[in-house]
């Protein structure tokens, strides 16, 4: 499948005067369908690499690195506040731009990536024909998250909480996928996924982590704007977990699957990174979702 993967697979495209984003497109001269990966903290797209690759003889595959991580723009925070609704609007604008045909796309997003595509749904019940999450935090239940994030959320820890992430960027590089998980369920990943986080946690004048303390001083904001407007929820949306996820709980995802009557798949024995953990699931979950 290498051939999907050459010098024009990988390009920049703006979104705006702030904004461009390092992108990977792989075509298919008659897709099935159009696929959209979104990322969470710490990675970039080549967290989705080679499941893009898998899914290339059937679909045409987009995925972007987020504002403030790998490789895309970092406006300073007076101009983009690396929100969550702002990031909805920087994948509305990917969308359209690329022109990608919603009747026939499925979104997968975890982390980071999972509420800005819900948001985004609210305001435009086409966006997608699916949208696959999971591992995240939709609504603000704290005692669901992980300590550290719990802190990133508001108060004088935030600060303290934001400068260990930086100072501890190495540790977090290395450990963060396996954290939580039995010695026999650790896995690894990638030299090139590891050394692409690694060169794009520091561009510009912030930090991979920066973004992500902008985007959760936010977070409590625009989760209960999200579960204000739940109701207005039309898209088809499946939620899959980890069973075993040390971040954010398992009861997060059940909660939200309740409440909009959506399909749930709960994953025994895996953590908070499926799609890296076995990425057999997630490729099995978006061929299910052109079914």
């Amino acid at each position: 499948m290498s051939q999907w993967v050459n010098d024009d697979a990988i390009d920049f495209f703006e979104i705006n005067e702030d904004i461009t984003l390092r992108r990977m497109v792989l075509r298919n001269p008659k897709p099935k369908g159009t696929v959209l990966f979104l990322h969470g903290f710490p990675e970039t797209l080549y967290a989705w690499k080679d499941i893009s690759i898998a899914l290339a003889d059937d679909y045409e595959v987009h995925v972007f690195d987020w504002p403030g991580y790998g490789l895309s723009s970092r406006p300073t925070a007076d101009r983009f506040s690396y929100a969550p609704t702002d990031y909805a609007h920087v994948l509305h604008q990917y969308i359209t731009k690329a022109g990608v045909d919603t009747s026939r796309l499925t979104i997968y997003a975890t982390d980071i990536g999972a509420l800005p595509a819900l948001l985004l749904a609210l305001e435009e019940p086409d966006i997608a024909r699916t949208i696959i999450v999971g591992d995240f935090a939709p609504f603000n239940r704290p005692q669901f998250m992980y300590e550290s994030l719990q802190s990133l959320k508001a108060g004088p820890s935030m600060v303290l909480v934001r400068a260990n992430l930086n100072k501890n960027r190495d540790e977090i590089l290395a450990n963060t996928f396996a954290r939580g998980l039995p010695k026999e369920a650790q896995f690894e990943v990638s030299q090139e996924f590891k050394d692409d986080m690694s060169r794009g946690w520091n561009q510009a004048a912030m930090t991979t982590a920066d973004a992500f303390a902008h985007y959760y001083s936010h977070f409590t904001r625009d989760q209960d704007k999200f579960e204000s407007q739940l109701p207005r929820l039309k898209t088809l949306v499946k939620v899959i977990w980890g069973e075993k996820d040390l971040y954010i709980k398992k009861e997060m995802g059940t909660e939200l699957a309740e409440r909009i009557h959506a399909e749930f798949a709960l994953l025994p024995g895996i953590g908070h990174f499926p799609h890296l953990q076995n990425p057999r699931l997630a490729i099995d979950e978006v061929r299910a979702s052109f079914r």
